[in-house]
């Protein structure tokens, strides 16, 4: 993994670390993260910790990118509709079956070469292979599939076939309430990259898994963070 370097910089890298941390990690924004440091002692300005998110964010998420198993081979691709500078872009989106995302990508079109610009970013940077594609009824998926071959694994479904992708979209509608609405297309797809590789890190089916589980896998979480923002 690549180090992080926090040369020439007046706050302690700690500070740094744990700003850029609950700004992704929780619905907050610049201002709130300001208060929280603000209430530990800490006197920064909101717009030095919109700087340190942008420099340190997208590099702690490429580190927790290389840390991160192979995700599951059944694949959950889903577009979604975001106005992004006032205009209307098309946000699409793939996650496993276990609800870890993926990849994603911020177009301006909702068409098959949209379609084919997610799927070989998917299969270029995953280390597994589809054994099944599951999407919507959005013809795109067909064409591209066709395309690349892969049309023996598409399992084109109704809205409930594909609830873990429609589900997924929730975090993001979250966040882009909070941020009132993402101002251009650029540093959308910048934060919404780092976001998923903070939410993947930290994202456990609490419901499922007991007291004790949830407890390890919390400080495995917390440990490939550290490591990743080191």
């Amino acid at each position: 993994m690549t180090a992080l370097s926090f040369k020439r910089h007046r706050f302690p890298a700690d500070v740094i670390r744990h700003a850029v941390w609950l700004y992704f990690r929780f619905n907050l924004s610049f201002r709130d993260v300001e208060e929280l440091l603000a209430q530990r002692g800490v006197d920064v300005c909101y717009e030095t910790i919109r700087c340190w998110t942008i420099k340190f964010g997208p590099q702690i998420a490429r580190n927790l990118k290389r840390r991160r198993h192979a995700p599951s081979p059944r694949w959950h691709l889903d577009e979604v509709v975001c106005t992004i500078g006032g205009k209307r872009l098309y946000l699409w989106r793939a996650v496993d079956d276990e609800g870890e995302v993926l990849d994603l990508v911020v177009q301006k079109r909702r068409d098959t070469d949209a379609a084919l610009k997610l799927l070989r970013g998917l299969m270029r940077n995953q280390a597994v292979e589809p054994e099944v594609i599951v999407t919507d009824g959005l013809q795109s998926y067909t064409a591209a599939l066709d395309q690349l071959g892969l049309r023996h694994l598409h399992r084109p479904g109704r809205l409930r076939e594909n609830n873990r992708a429609e589900n997924s979209h929730l975090p993001i509608r979250r966040r882009e309430r909070q941020m009132q609405l993402f101002k251009s297309q650029a540093s959308a797809q910048r934060f919404l990259s780092t976001h998923a590789a903070v939410y993947n890190t930290f994202y456990t089916q609490r419901h499922l898994i007991s007291r004790d589980t949830l407890r390890r896998f919390r400080a495995e979480a917390h440990g490939a963070w550290a490591a990743a923002a080191a």
